[in-house]
């Protein structure tokens, strides 16, 4: 019986967690609880309302939108109604004192005429122009100073005023916007604007004269061609320098490292007797036939 004690232990032993494997699975598979299908319901509930409330949120949105832009649309129509015109009663015109040229960094002076067809008074005030971005003329480039005038131009009369302005130099070569208005009002108080010159125009360059840049090439032109110059000379000295000098045989300055001993005495002393006639001052054929005499004599 001892013998088969610890057998049985060990059999209890491994049936045991077994037992307790086949046991989970067979919980897992109970059909689900009152409370899980209640919790289940809940989060379906849930879901359904947060859809419609993003639904009524998109609503409001496109509506909000609508109603932007239908502020928007009637700003606009309040600003064209406000907008401010020229009179009926009134005609301009403008005349550029040198045509249609625009020379940057240059006095552009033009005259505007006024003409009032009505039976009553107008006031000019002011007469003001700008340049504006060619293709939004709400943007300001360069903007001038008004000239103010406050003048009374009684009916069926007529008025010249004078304006005059500088474009900026760096405008010069592109095209820009120009806007002339004249600001006036008549004797009942409402005012009026006549845009009496609005399209775009072509500022040019100045051509005559010497700008900056011009002066700056000029003077980089010369000293490069100065530079070159100079290296020019130094290249040909330093090839002069390192030219050899030629050498030249000066023979022998000396008689005493020549060996005469084969020449014959008589010729030698012919030799030694032509040298001494050369270097000795020439005598009279008097002398001369004199020694001959005394030698043949001897």
């Amino acid at each position: 019986m001892m013998k088969f004690l610890p057998k049985l232990l060990l059999l209890v032993l491994l049936a045991f967690p077994a037992a307790i494997l086949m046991n989970g699975p067979v919980v897992a598979a109970q059909d689900p609880t009152e409370d899980e299908e209640a919790e289940a319901v809940d989060e379906d509930v849930v879901d359904d309302v947060t859809a419609e409330d993003e639904d009524d949120e998109a609503e409001v949105e496109d509506d909000d939108n609508a109603e932007l832009t239908e502020e928007k649309d009637e700003e606009e129509e309040e600003a064209l109604a406000g907008e401010v015109k020229a009179s009926p009663n009134a005609d301009t015109t403008i005349l550029f004192v040198k045509g249609d040229d625009f020379p940057a960094n240059e006095i552009v002076k033009f005259l505007l005429g006024f003409t009032n067809k009505g039976p009553e008074n107008f006031v000019v005030e002011s007469l003001d122009a700008s340049f504006r971005y060619p293709q939004d003329f709400q943007f300001y480039i360069q903007n001038f100073t008004a000239l103010q005038l406050g003048i009374v131009v009684p009916a069926s009369r007529q008025a010249t005023f004078e304006y005059s302005f500088i474009p900026a130099e760096p405008m010069g070569g592109r095209p820009f916007g120009l806007v002339i208005n004249l600001n006036y009002k008549d004797g009942n108080g409402n005012v009026f604007q006549d845009a009496v010159f609005n399209q775009t125009v072509t500022i040019t360059e100045r051509e005559d004269g010497l700008d900056g840049e011009t002066i700056f090439m000029y003077v980089f032109l010369s000293g490069l061609g100065l530079l070159v110059v100079v290296g020019l000379h130094q290249l040909l000295e330093s090839r002069k320098r390192r030219r050899p000098a030629p050498k030249v045989e000066m023979g022998t300055s000396s008689h005493n490292d020549v060996d005469m001993s084969w020449i014959p005495q008589e010729t030698l002393n012919q030799i030694m007797q032509s040298r001494r006639d050369k270097a000795s001052p020439r005598r009279s054929p008097r002398k001369r036939n004199q020694k001959r005499s005394a030698g043949s004599d001897e």
